[in-house]
């Protein structure tokens, strides 16, 4: 069964596991979590919740199914904009294989995916089949949280406030303008925005912050 998120911030549903569980790239070479992981969000508040990380166990389970590609295929039917992942990551590439099935036969659907991913060299070539469709946005996540660009066609950074000064090609996300909501906005589905930087949000990750600045 195919079980879907729909988070308040999100205009759209998505598709998610338990974070820092299956996010292998969100350690360093020395085994230590990444800046930006260590102020997962997705590790806070409801997402300890037990009825919040049930389908998250789940979704971990059900994509190994052999009708996991079709049954997720006609779920998105109605559907216009996705997400993958706003906990979790395509750990596995067998998932990431099924997942580009996916996008491949649902051009209706603009989808974004947000990953760490593109740090293993075995992941690049299924990447760069999904930054080959049209309607699909692979948004490479940096690792720190002083606004550091990395390389890639369409990339993310966190930086501490929203009115950090920026490089021309990045853009702010403006939710924390809209009481955390996307609204209208669709910039991290949109291949022409090059880099968004999310202003830092959530007690552990402003900690994590100022004490780095300190």
């Amino acid at each position: 069964m195919i079980k879907l998120s729909k988070a308040s911030k999100m205009p759209c549903r998505s598709w998610s596991l338990q974070a820092l569980v299956t996010c292998p790239a969100s350690k360093d070479k020395n085994g230590e979590l990444v800046p930006a992981c260590k102020g997962c969000y997705a590790t806070t508040g409801n997402y300890n919740f037990p009825n919040v990380k049930a389908p998250r166990q789940h979704n971990q389970e059900d994509w190994k199914r052999e009708d996991w590609v079709s049954d997720f295929i006609a779920e998105l039917d109605n559907d216009r904009y996705f997400r993958w992942f706003d906990s979790g990551d395509m750990y596995n590439i067998k998932l990431a294989e099924k997942m580009l099935a996916i996008m491949e036969a649902t051009p209706w659907v603009k989808h974004w995916l947000p990953t760490r991913m593109h740090k293993f060299e075995k992941f690049q070539a299924v990447i760069a089949k999904m930054e080959a469709l049209p309607n699909v946005v692979v948004r490479l996540s940096g690792d720190e949280i002083d606004g550091t660009v990395i390389e890639g066609n369409t990339t993310s950074t966190i930086i501490a406030f929203a009115d950090d000064d920026v490089a021309e090609n990045v853009t702010v996300c403006g939710a924390y303008e809209r009481d955390g909501k996307c609204g209208s906005c669709r910039a991290c589905w949109s291949k022409d925005v090059e880099v968004v930087a999310y202003p830092a949000h959530g007690r552990k990750m402003l900690g994590l912050i100022a004490r780095q600045a300190a």
